[in-house]
């Protein structure tokens, strides 16, 4: 299993394109520029067959419709948020420069934690919300990977202050669905460089003397 981070859209959020020897791929938060998300994807000669959505904040899903009618795949996304891809006031973007970001609404809903198997590919969904009421992280422990979307960066944590975030729920995810796995998983965040469980453990400020 491979993986690629391409930063699209306003906010140059992390697009991840997850991918297998068949060169079958997942392509996790699409957050925009369809059309270069989907030139690269032709480039690589990849066959997206779903899109996942760690949340749905604007920043992370712009590109969804273009990718969805390209390829015809369905687009994931947990029940907290499946009204939010199509409702500027819920994802976000009506308090944004950025404009009204609406996309047609999710084809699968994320009901709880647990193993959730695409294709070839298996992942384990983890329910982290605080950042968002409907934020998961995916877990792939066979590229020992998580996608944490904006639970989670680099020497950082999400941020609280959106409708229906909440900064001790936050912590709280972080540290019973996160920091409990593999010292060795690669952090790949919703922004920013990819980190290790391991590194945020010892330096992340926020979550230090918890």
């Amino acid at each position: 299993m491979k993986w690629r981070q391409l930063p699209l859209g306003p906010l140059q959020t992390n697009c991840y394109l997850y991918s297998n020897e068949q060169k079958e791929c997942l392509i996790i938060d699409p957050g925009g520029d369809g059309n270069k998300l989907i030139s690269i994807l032709q480039q690589q000669q990849l066959k997206p067959i779903a899109i996942l959505l760690t949340h749905a904040h604007f920043d992370h899903i712009g590109a969804v419709d273009d990718v969805r009618k390209q390829w015809n795949i369905p687009v994931y996304v947990h029940k907290n948020e499946k009204d939010w891809l199509s409702d500027p006031s819920k994802n976000g973007s009506q308090l944004f420069m950025a404009g009204a970001v609406s996309v047609s609404e999710p084809d699968e809903l994320i009901k709880g934690e647990g193993r959730l198997e695409i294709g070839s590919f298996v992942l384990e969904v983890y329910e982290t919300p605080g950042h968002s009421p409907g934020s998961v992280s995916y877990y792939a422990k066979e590229a020992d990977v998580v996608f944490s979307g904006d639970a989670l960066f680099a020497g950082s944590i999400g941020r609280t202050d959106l409708p229906g975030g909440n900064h001790e729920q936050l912590i709280k995810s972080i540290h019973n669905k996160l920091l409990i796995l593999p010292e060795e998983t690669i952090v790949l965040s919703g922004h920013g460089p990819d980190t290790s469980i391991e590194q945020e453990m010892e330096t992340n400020p926020f979550l230090n003397g918890f």
